[in-house]
């Protein structure tokens, strides 16, 4: 396929970096207005482009990793030029109706909400679309699905899988950063703490993935009477550690229903 994607920041750019490292028989372009500090993209086949609009009417797909203030502006730009094609939005709250009107209906849209580790190929990333545009979709689902995984959810859990998968990559690395910070503390020094924790959050969630069973499973293995383990759990426990990860989510949420 050929991928437009139209916003340069931290997401596009990790998106265009994931696709052309983990996928085969893409050509990507990605845009942004002021393209000095993405150029570098160039040097792995990216196309980079200050115009929204540069070769889009050979796009097959158009990803959008713009913010919500900047859409109208953007579609206003290019909808005259994207008639019959695949319209990614990763825009937050911004509905598969309100696109689909915005874009005349003119094309396909599909909502998705991919995470920053695509660059890596291991994204979470929530796909939500029309039952009507199912087959127009599944490129975009196979596509995702080989940059980590891509399950297809119901829309009105989009707002959700934003603060749970995209927001949520913060809130895994704030606890591996306090992990780090403890490791300093009884002894290592600060790259070998970072190590540590790093590859024990990997590994944990490697875990999980492969056996695809209860969190609370897995715990029991490592948590041994009267041991070390149990004791740590339950003074995270009494100092709020899960009730305080449940709030922050759903404060999150909140601030984009708002």
């Amino acid at each position: 396929m050929n991928i437009h994607i139209i916003g340069g920041g931290n997401l596009g750019v990790a998106i265009a970096l994931g696709i052309s490292k983990y996928t085969a028989n893409h050509k990507v372009t990605i845009t942004r207005r002021n393209i000095e500090s993405i150029q570098y993209l160039e040097q792995k086949g990216i196309t980079v482009s200050s115009n929204n609009t540069h070769e889009i009417q050979n796009a097959d797909v158009i990803i959008l990793t713009i913010k919500p203030y900047q859409v109208d502006t953007v579609l206003n730009e290019i909808t005259p030029l994207i008639n019959n094609k695949i319209v990614a939005s990763a825009v937050s709250g911004m509905t598969i109706e309100s696109l689909q009107t915005a874009t005349q209906n003119s094309c396909s849209v599909v909502r998705i909400m991919p995470n920053i580790a695509i660059q890596f190929g291991e994204s979470a990333t929530c796909i939500s679309f029309p039952e009507k545009d199912k087959s127009a979709a599944q490129p975009i689902v196979d596509l995702f699905q080989k940059l980590g995984t891509a399950p297809v959810i119901e829309e009105k859990l989009m707002d959700a899988a934003t603060v749970l998968g995209a927001c949520g990559t913060a809130y895994a690395l704030r606890y591996i950063r306090a992990s780090m910070q403890a490791g300093i503390e009884i002894g290592f020094d600060s790259q070998t703490a970072l190590a540590i924790a790093s590859q024990t959050a990997k590994g944990a969630a490697q875990m999980l993935l492969e056996e695809k069973i209860h969190p609370e499973q897995l715990i029991d293995r490592v948590t041994t009477p009267q041991g070390c383990t149990i004791v740590g759990l339950n003074e995270m426990e009494h100092q709020g550690f899960s009730s305080s990860l449940i709030k922050g989510i759903k404060t999150s949420l909140n601030k984009i229903k708002e």
